[in-house]
């Protein structure tokens, strides 16, 4: 068993997001057809319904002055990240709130400083991260390289290293918003939010 040194707390193995799960979300937000568009319009409007909290820091996030790369960046994968949560979940993905919220980005900002304190650690914050959700962060960095590698002439690098950052916080808040199966065996040796 590996020990990791890390401020984030694991991600129950019922709350891991499938990389088939990711592919379909990300096929289905790939089609350049009105009802991509509107799928993603009605996607909106279920995050903002039944993730307040979630969706209006996301909101205020996207709303300060940034490059429109990272903009744009931040649109598409704020809501095909919950849409993957929700098409992995259902109904038992939970609500985040504002306290799920701030507890997330403070054990995100400790593991950073736990990581600056510890120059011999060869781990980032978001490789712990991609340890939990190694599907969702995947699909994350992909989608930050491609937009790097095509707008790098003209990208404002701290605007996407933010969003970036906003991203990992997303899935770190919905992975433990996440309920366990109906069955789910209550003496299973799991971290349970």
């Amino acid at each position: 068993m590996w020990v990791r040194r890390a401020a984030i707390r694991p991600v129950p193995s019922y709350a891991k997001v499938a990389a088939p799960d990711v592919e379909r979300v990300e096929d289905s937000l790939s089609n350049d057809d009105p009802e991509s568009e509107e799928r993603l319009a009605q996607a909106m409007g279920r995050f903002e319904a039944t993730q307040p909290a979630l969706s209006l820091h996301v909101a205020t996030a996207l709303g300060r002055p940034l490059d429109e790369t990272a903009l744009a960046l931040g649109y598409f994968l704020s809501i095909a990240v919950w849409m993957t949560f929700e098409a992995s979940f259902g109904a038992r993905l939970g609500e985040v709130h504002e306290s799920d919220l701030e507890a997330s980005s403070q054990a995100l900002a400790l593991d950073e400083e736990l990581r600056r304190d510890a120059p011999d650690e060869a781990v980032d914050t978001d490789d712990v991260v991609a340890m939990e959700q190694p599907a969702m962060v995947e699909f994350v960095r992909e989608h930050v390289e491609v937009a790097l590698e095509a707008h790098a002439d003209e990208v404002e690098l701290d605007d996407v290293d933010s969003i970036y950052r906003l991203i990992l916080l997303e899935i770190v808040s919905l992975s433990y918003a996440v309920r366990p199966p109906e069955r789910f065996p209550a003496n299973k040796a799991e971290w349970v939010a």
